[in-house]
Formats: structure tokens, C-alpha cells, sequence
């Protein structure tokens, strides 16, 4: 069912002049919604760090195994995707509406470009339903009173909020205090499901992309282990608990693609990713 709320919107300025992390990430995906500005990153990226566009599908493709597995195997028919980012196929709620297509789904963004796109998520099952809201993480309590969010989940019953690699842009004073909000909003039954940058695996290319998105005004904030733990204070950590996402269930294709061409050298990709339950 699509949103029988979306209309027709004004343009909006994209700012095309400039890279957006998004577009980016767009780029390196493989993705055609992005400009030469995004684009000049995009291949300085790859000329320093052979193997990053393996690695970003990796971290695309944990998503696609975080949602599916909470939606098979803990049962949740309820999802809140925050930072959302161009829409790619298979979007969250193709997969989860794949194993059941009462599933539903909102995305919030606040992103123009995703505005922009936004009728590519809101193409439900008609047994299920998807919402596009414009939101930032860092506020909230003000898209959880979004109509579009009223509407389509059911705050009463068990939501997985999915943060996919969102928190990397955002310092821990300024995302600790929203992502609490967001759990403390729903309730027992939640799910967090989280991803996250790390130096852990390899300092050198960390340090390389920092530098190359710095340079086009986007500031990357990587974690330790124990730092991307922090987000799952309070919360029954699903198995295996936080590891490297080449090591959460990984599958037989995700696990080859994701051996096979990382830039680390090692098969890991430095992502932490996790999914912890409210009790």
C-alpha cells in the first residue's frame, strides 16, 4: 500500500555543488543518483582504499541480514528506519515484506535527495504499508509525532529501530542522547539494530577516508568496539553480539563478496554491527 498521504512536492535544492555523504555512498554502490562533486570523493576514496566499494555493499548488505533476521526469526512486523539514504534495491521493506507482507515500514531522512526519491519506498505490499517522513536523529521527539509515523506504526507494539551506518557522522555527545530517546520511546519487545565505522580493523584506511571526506566537508567519527557497545546499554544483545558485519550471520554470498574484496587485506570490514533486544 502506498502512502495514501504523499503528494506532489515543491523542488528542493540539492546542492549539487557540493558531495553529501549519501550521494557518495550512492557512488561507491554503484548508484546513479549522484553529481560530479560526489563523485570526485567517490574516486578519491577508491584510489586510496582499493577494495571500498566491496566493502560498502557489505555494509548495505547487513542491513538486508538484520532486518530479515528480525523479522524470520524474532517475529517484528514493525520498522523504524532512521537516516535511510537513497533508496537502493532491495529496499528495508522489500525484504521484511518478503517474509511478511503485513510488515511496516517508515522511513525518516532528512536528507533533500531523499525526499526527492522518496516514492521508490513507499511501493508496499498492499497487506503492509510504508511512510516517508523527513526527520533528523538528532531530533527525535519531533518526527515520532510525524503524522506519517501516528499513522503507520503502532507504538505499542515491539519496533525495530534500524540506525545504518548513520552514527559515524555524528559525535557520541550528539548521538548517544537521541538514540536513548528513540529506545525509550518504544517499547519492551524493541529492537535496536546498529552499525558503525571502526578503526579497529585497519587505522591506516580509516585514516584515509577521514581525510578524503574532510576534505568535501563531512566529518566521520569511527568507534571502537567497545564505543559501538555504549548504543546497546540496557539491551539484550542478540547473537553474536557487536562484531565486525562480515561476522554477523553472515550467508554464504554475503561472506564471499565480502572476503573477497576487502581493502583490508584481512576479509574484515571495519564496521561494527549489532542487534540488542528492550526487554
Amino acid at each position: 500500500m502506498t502512502d495514501p498521504g504523499f503528494e506532489e512536492r515543491p523542488p528542493v535544492d540539492l546542492h549539487t555543488d557540493r558531495a553529501h555523504s549519501a550521494r557518495v555512498y550512492d557512488y561507491l554502490l554503484g548508484g546513479k543518483t549522484n553529481f560530479p562533486a560526489d563523485r570526485e570523493v567517490g574516486d578519491r576514496l577508491m584510489a586510496d582504499l582499493p577494495g571500498v566499494r566491496p566493502d560498502v555493499t557489505a555494509a548495505r548488505a547487513v542491513m538486508h541480514r538484520m532486518v530479515r533476521r528480525l523479522a524470520e526469526v524474532h517475529g517484528v512486523r514493525q520498522f523504524l528506519d532512521v537516516g535511510t539514504g537513497i533508496p537502493t534495491a532491495p529496499n528495508l521493506h522489500e525484504v521484511v515484506q518478503a517474509v511478511d507482507p503485513s510488515c511496516r515500514v517508515v522511513y525518516v531522512d532528512n536528507d533533500p535527495i531523499v525526499l526527492a526519491h522518496s516514492r521508490a519506498l513507499l511501493t508496499s505490499t498492499p497487506e503492509g504499508r510504508t511512510a516517508y517522513v523527513q526527520g533528523d536523529l538528532r531530533e527525535p521527539e519531533l518526527f515520532l509525532e510525524d503524522p506519517g509515523v501516528v499513522a503507520t506504526l503502532d507504538l505499542t507494539q515491539p519496533v525495530a529501530l534500524t540506525l545504518v551506518n548513520i552514527v559515524h557522522f555524528l559525535s557520541d555527545e550528539a548521538a548517544h542522547p537521541p538514540v536513548r530517546k528513540l529506545l525509550d520511546a518504544l517499547p519492551a519487545g524493541s529492537f535496536l539494530a546498529l552499525s558503525a565505522g571502526t578503526a579497529d580493523v585497519a587505522p591506516e584506511r580509516v585514516d584515509a577516508a577521514v581525510r578524503r571526506y574532510a576534505e568535501a566537508g563531512i566529518t566521520l567519527h569511527f568507534r571502537s568496539r567497545e564505543r559501538v557497545e555504549r548504543f546497546f546499554t540496557g539491551l539484550e544483545l542478540d547473537d553474536p553480539g557487536i562484531v565486525l558485519i562480515n561476522r554477523w550471520h553472515p550467508d554464504s554470498a554475503a561472506a564471499s563478496g565480502s572476503a573477497s574484496g576487502s581493502g583490508s587485506g584481512s576479509g574484515e570490514i571495519g564496521l561494527y554491527g549489532g542487534v540488542g533486544r528492550k526487554p
